[in-house]
């Protein structure tokens, strides 16, 4: 019944028990016991037919607050957020993965304190925190493992680690994930299928299908970056084969096939895009091209999971429509058609905020999950 009420929208006793098929005496029930964990609230009031008007219940967002975590390679954002995903209050700061989890945790940790300073809040309004990393997760255990550029951080319990400080929930997953998550949840909602691509250093995929996160079975669904491109030759890959699409179109890639082409120094991906932005011939050709391989790997995957979107974000997003214009051109060129009548690439909406938001997005849905319902509800019961 809680899961009717998530959307925010209110309802009475009487809509409640027609929308469940529950006994009117079982709702009024569980309303109340909602109502005493704070989880919902009367809202308003609603129109009488005759008689005394009958109440209206909605979601309190208010009633808890999460913290969410997006770390990257080299900066972290955290936020402050209500169970509506409302922003509180946020945290920036430029850091190193490289430092290590216990550096790296440590300043979240201090951070958590600092957001719910910042909201007004006591620590024991704090209801779960979500965290993405910038490598492989098993979902399960929050742990990264073997993630290529995070020295130190292999098999750590980072969920442990951040509970030493806060006795809460601690979800974790990997950065493309949560920016799915949040791209979804915000700005397309209605879509139940839909792809989240990161072209940057490295290029990734989150997968919702079905409206839900596809993880796969170890948490390594979507990594589009070590597919073979056909072409792809012997280009070395930092995983130890050769050919993959991120040895091809990542960031790295593009600043390499630039410098060999002009004998030029550029030095990151951004270097790479402000060219593109300038106008110079070369790097448009370049990013072009690289439009062109992702386009090559998302065809397949078109034809393979079908979605009605494609989202297109990272660093190397900001190159815009040539970025985009070389993945549309082989996707719709290779796909089945009846996969692509429908089908939308854009460049993402959320940006840089796609993963803070995703990763608000995962610990509010395990706050607010019917397993974690019932557990409170069980507990409020016995208690």
């Amino acid at each position: 019944m809680f899961q009717l009420l998530r959307d925010g929208q209110p309802r009475t006793r009487a809509e409640l028990a027609q929308l469940t098929g529950l006994a009117r005496s079982t709702v009024a029930s569980r309303v109340d016991t909602l109502m005493g964990l704070g989880l919902v609230a009367p809202y308003g009031g609603a129109a009488s037919t005759g008689g005394r008007p009958p109440s209206l219940f909605a979601l309190n967002p208010g009633a808890r607050a999460v913290v969410a975590a997006d770390i990257g390679a080299t900066h972290a954002r955290a936020i402050l957020a209500d169970l509506s995903g409302r922003e509180l209050a946020e945290e920036r700061q430029a850091l190193t993965i490289g430092d290590g989890p216990d550096a790296v945790l440590g300043w979240l940790a201090g951070t958590v304190g600092t957001l719910l300073a910042r909201g007004g809040l006591p620590a024991s309004e704090l209801a779960a925190i979500g965290i993405g990393l910038p490598g492989p997760v098993e979902h399960r255990t929050g742990r990264p493992i073997n993630p290529p550029i995070m020295p130190g951080w292999d098999r750590f319990d980072v969920p442990a680690r951040v509970q030493e400080s806060y006795d809460v929930p601690v979800l974790v997953d990997n950065d493309v994930n949560i920016m799915a998550l949040g791209e979804r949840s915000f700005h397309w909602p209605g879509t139940t299928e839909l792809m989240f691509v990161k072209v940057a250093t490295g290029i990734g995929a989150g997968i919702i299908s079905g409206g839900s996160l596809q993880r796969g079975a170890q948490g390594t669904a979507g990594d589009l970056g070590h597919v073979r491109v056909a072409y792809g030759g012997e280009v070395g890959c930092r995983c130890g084969n050769t050919g993959c699409l991120e040895a091809l179109a990542g960031g790295p890639a593009l600043v390499s096939a630039l410098n060999e082409r002009t004998g030029g120094t550029l030095a990151s991906s951004q270097d790479v895009i402000d060219l593109v932005r300038s106008g110079d011939a070369g790097a448009v050709q370049v990013i072009r091209q690289a439009g062109r391989d992702i386009g090559d790997v998302l065809a397949a995957c078109v034809n393979l999971i079908n979605p009605s979107v494609i989202v297109i974000g990272g660093s190397l997003a900001q190159a815009g429509e040539h970025l985009l214009a070389g993945i549309r051109e082989v996707v719709y060129q290779r796909s089945l058609p009846l996969a692509t009548e429908h089908l939308r690439i854009v460049p993402s909406v959320a940006g840089d905020r796609a993963g803070v938001t995703g990763a608000a997005v995962l610990a509010i849905d395990h706050v607010l999950s019917p397993e974690s319902i019932e557990a409170a509800c069980a507990a409020l019961t016995t208690g």
